[in-house]
């Protein structure tokens, strides 16, 4: 197996919601457990949260993600890092930026910055951070 650099986001009771968000713009299928499946709590309150869940697209992409575990703490990322999305698709890659921008904040548009690709950021629904870089993206018109 080659190695592969995967994107692990932790959400505070939302990810469920969250992978299914992802799996509609992206595709693909997600595996998960819950942390009652795995024997790690008993505790109604946390037993149907997801322990991991995992997104693989038939493009290749994985995102993984799980709830905070019951007992710890939940820390955000607060803008710190981000989940990057680059390639020359630009009709995929638009569609992706849509998907994930829909009820989120778009922090800067996705148009043609001065190096000549277009690019934008957002922050998704869920508070996840998103960078899009279309490689040579014509210009809007």
């Amino acid at each position: 197996m080659t190695t592969r650099l995967n994107p692990y986001l932790q959400f505070d009771g939302t990810a469920r919601d969250a992978v299914t968000l992802y799996q509609r713009v992206f595709g693909g299928d997600v595996e998960l457990s819950t942390f009652g499946e795995a024997g790690l709590s008993d505790d109604p309150a946390a037993r149907d949260k997801i322990m991991h869940a995992m997104l693989t697209t038939p493009g290749g992409l994985v995102l993984m993600c799980s709830d905070t575990p019951p007992g710890m703490q939940h820390a955000p990322f607060t803008g710190s890092a981000a989940v990057s999305l680059s390639g020359d698709d630009d009709a995929e890659l638009r569609g992706f930026w849509a998907g994930l921008a829909d009820g989120g904040t778009v922090t800067l548009p996705l148009e043609v910055a001065p190096w000549g690709d277009a690019f934008g950021m957002c922050v998704d629904r869920f508070g996840v951070h998103w960078m899009v870089n279309i490689a040579g993206a014509p210009t809007p018109g």
